[in-house]
């Protein structure tokens, strides 16, 4: 009884903790501005579909897609037996779906399968990371939190795997021996490697290893929960509405600012009805993370920092200072700060004096960008890196008129001759009379 009532306190802290948590990343969230990502839901339930479920954009690298799809797989279908430890835990009884009978058998074996391949799959992330080095491992953004976050995840769920099956070995011994409360049920076709190391212990200490096994799995579970706020693999839930508001225009379509049709349109349209108001005039570009939109805000929140985006980009391989990953983990840091100055300040957020452009993410950054979208495009799950440049290069010209040489003589000949080049539009056509 002393048991369950434990169980149910934690299981409430830990959801309420968590619920705590969702609501302030939300609230981040939306302090973006507008965003209608309310088209072609057929097509956008199909992109979902295909790329956070399917994972189809995985298997441009074959090795991560097999053992990235192995634990995701495991990770999902294990969690049924993980309801089965609530149910028991609540209501203090043991493995509570055994009344399925031979079903109940089949699903336990192939859980302790899964069970396997999970810790396979994440023992080999680890050693890509640790051992074999991968480049796109070793960028300095991953300095600190981050390479920490990653390894704290992969060695959890190796000791949350051997915990299951360390319970399920010593599960298997007392139930052969007929112990009370222990009832036949379960096939254990891994764990049962285990089971004839723990024969020769006494019932007490099997109980233990067991018991032991189970609320370590349990806190586990529950830790890992409220974890995930704060680390990289929130991916996990946020995937999904990611992915089904992806921009679904074409790649290297760049949208226009409503503010500055609003000045343009009416010169050849008079019936233009204006998108802004006039009264109340917005910046150019982004600054800081209030001036994006809520869909840039939820990808820097979904970032899984696996660095695809960065490894695939043509300037950061020619060793420019360009890094996509950094800019999304950039966006989602000072988004996390912005959201701990309004919890000081009573929901509002009181100027700090920094801004995503300057302190976060510097000119020489986003300037390297050739927006060639192989960023985008390399995503696993549709986050779109190049959003943000473009709208922080706005920024610079358009309120701060600060750019690269070459762009000003760009910018002035489009002024002077409707063209990039430097001669007059007049002579656009000489080069047919030769």
């Amino acid at each position: 009884m002393i048991s369950a009532i434990v169980f149910l306190l934690l299981l409430a802290a830990s959801v309420w903790l968590f619920s705590k948590n969702v609501h302030k990343i939300r609230r981040n969230i939306l302090l973006g501005k507008a965003l209608d990502r309310s088209d072609n839901p057929a097509l956008r339930w199909k992109t979902m579909l295909l790329v956070a479920i399917g994972q189809g954009k995985m298997f441009t690298r074959p090795l991560s897609a097999a053992m990235h799809i192995l634990v995701y797989v495991g990770f999902v279908l294990i969690n049924i037996e993980v309801l089965e430890m609530l149910v028991d835990g609540a209501f203090n009884t043991h493995r509570a779906f055994s009344v399925l009978g031979g079903f109940y058998n089949f699903l336990i074996g192939f859980f302790e399968i899964l069970a396997l391949g999970v810790f396979i799959g994440v023992v080999v992330f680890w050693l890509r990371r640790n051992v074999v080095k991968v480049k796109r491992f070793l960028n300095a953004e991953l300095n600190g939190w981050p390479r920490f976050d990653a390894n704290a995840i992969l060695i959890t769920e190796m000791v949350l795997m051997s915990a299951l099956m360390l319970m399920n070995g010593a599960d298997q011994n007392l139930q052969a021996r007929g112990n009370e409360h222990y009832v036949q049920a379960g096939s254990f076709p891994v764990s049962s490697f285990f089971a004839p190391m723990m024969s020769g212990l006494s019932d007490g200490t099997l109980i233990f290893i067991e018991r032991f096994c189970w609320w370590l799995h349990i806190i586990g579970i529950f830790a890992f929960l409220n974890y995930l706020p704060y680390s990289k693999h929130l991916h996990i839930l946020l995937a999904f509405p990611n992915t089904y508001y992806s921009n679904l225009k074409a790649k290297g379509e760049i949208n226009t600012l409503d503010s500055v049709t609003d000045v343009v349109a009416p010169n050849f349209d008079p019936a233009y009805q204006a998108k802004t108001d006039p009264n109340n005039p917005q910046r150019f570009g982004v600054k800081d993370v209030l001036d994006l939109n809520w869909k840039n805000l939820l990808d820097a929140y979904t970032c899984t920092e696996c660095g695809r985006c960065t490894s695939a980009c043509p300037q950061n391989i020619t060793g420019k200072k360009l890094s996509p990953r950094k800019i999304m983990m950039d966006t989602r840091d000072r988004l996390e700060e912005v959201g701990k100055n309004m919890d000081k300040n009573k929901g509002v957020f009181v100027e700090d004096g920094k801004s995503l452009l300057g302190d976060y993410i510097n000119s020489e950054e986003i300037w390297a960008c050739n927006t060639c979208n192989a960023c985008v495009q390399e995503c696993p799950v549709n986050i779109d890196p190049l959003a943000i440049i473009i709208e922080m290069r706005r920024y610079l010209v358009m309120e701060q008129s600060q750019s690269p040489a070459e762009l000003n003589g760009m910018f002035a000949n489009i002024e002077n001759n409707s063209a990039p080049w430097q001669f007059s539009p007049a002579d656009r056509a000489n080069w047919i009379q030769d």
